[in-house]
């Protein structure tokens, strides 16, 4: 029920147990492994090497975790495939694709790869208030194009039960005469056809220099040595947001929730200007992230940007 909470032991004896030569986790429960492995005894580290494939999913997985989990699992093929419950698998790819990708480009957020066979994407454009419009882009023209991805595939849901309006809402029918599915997902696709994730749609900032995905400034930010984790929120009147970072310090940096420590909020400026032309408006500490039960991994932006608009108008700091 807590997947943050899996330590390096406890996966080591599953392991054992089943006799196992596959993991699936998400991004969460392997920090914790990694941050617990110094535990582990000589038999449950040996478990370890019998592991021929790791994955990982259910948020996005940055390149520092995937070379963790090759030193973990050293036998292992690493891959960080990308889908949802309305259509898994949709993209795939591995460590060494993931290293190929930011070292051949400037790109921002999180690259899940290519679409598998007999998959499709396409991206809907987000307007001036972050919102995707009717419009939907395919092949060349969504290349570069920021926005909504939707996406095609012969293992598309049929549609949800007794939802009748989710349902209509979530499908496009009237591209190629396919069914296409709105993922919710916002992005783009490089010029090589890989696919990188930004954010969700409703976690968009809308700063006055046009629509901007949290996902390519935050995976910057987490570089920064004491951040664990970090999220990009907008706060004020859409069109005229002002971009604040909030950011969660790793194990064992002490810091209190408020205001980020100077060096630090420093340090994140000058890594986020080496990327982006966006100022920060304000960087700020929350010493617990909300996230998501399942996973543990998806960060609750809306409660974050409430928060951070209550203490940048002086209000409690409190827990958000």
């Amino acid at each position: 029920t807590k997947p943050r909470t899996l330590t390096a032991a406890a996966l080591a004896d599953a392991i054992l147990a089943g006799a196992s030569t596959m993991v699936f986790a998400s991004p969460a429960a392997y920090t914790n492994v990694q941050a617990t492995a110094g535990e582990l005894t000589t038999e449950q580290r040996a478990s370890f090497e019998g592991i021929e494939l790791v994955l990982s999913a259910g948020a996005p997985v940055p390149l520092q975790l995937l070379d963790a989990l090759a030193a973990l699992f050293p036998n292992a093929e690493i891959r960080s495939p990308y889908g949802m419950t309305e259509g898994l698998l949709l993209t795939d790819i591995n460590r060494e694709g993931v290293t190929a990708a930011e070292e051949q480009s400037r790109d921002h957020g999180v690259c899940v790869g290519r679409p598998v066979p007999r998959v499709r994407f396409a991206v809907a454009p987000l307007d001036a208030a972050g919102v995707p419009g009717d419009e939907v882009l395919t092949d060349d023209a969504a290349t570069d194009v920021l926005g909504e991805f939707v996406v095609s595939a012969p293992h598309i849901k049929a549609g949800y039960d007794r939802l009748w309006d989710m349902d209509a809402s979530s499908k496009r029918d009237d591209l190629d005469g396919l069914i296409w599915h709105r993922t919710n997902d916002i992005g783009h696709i490089d010029p090589e056809g890989r696919i990188w994730i930004e954010g969700r749609v409703q976690h968009v900032l809308t700063p006055a220099s046009g629509p901007l995905g949290p996902g390519g400034i935050e995976a910057v930010v987490d570089t920064v040595p004491q951040v664990y984790r970090s999220a990009v929120v907008g706060v004020g009147p859409t069109g005229t947001q002002s971009v604040v970072v909030v950011v969660e310090p790793r194990s064992g940096v002490r810091m209190t929730s408020g205001l980020a420590p100077m060096e630090l909020a420093d340090a994140i400026r000058a890594a986020v200007a080496e990327h982006y032309p966006h100022d920060i408006a304000a960087v700020l500490v929350s010493t617990a992230f909300p996230t998501d039960i399942r996973h543990n991994s998806k960060i609750d932006r809306t409660r974050l940007a409430v928060w951070a608009d209550a203490v940048l108008r002086g209000g409690r700091v409190g827990t958000p």
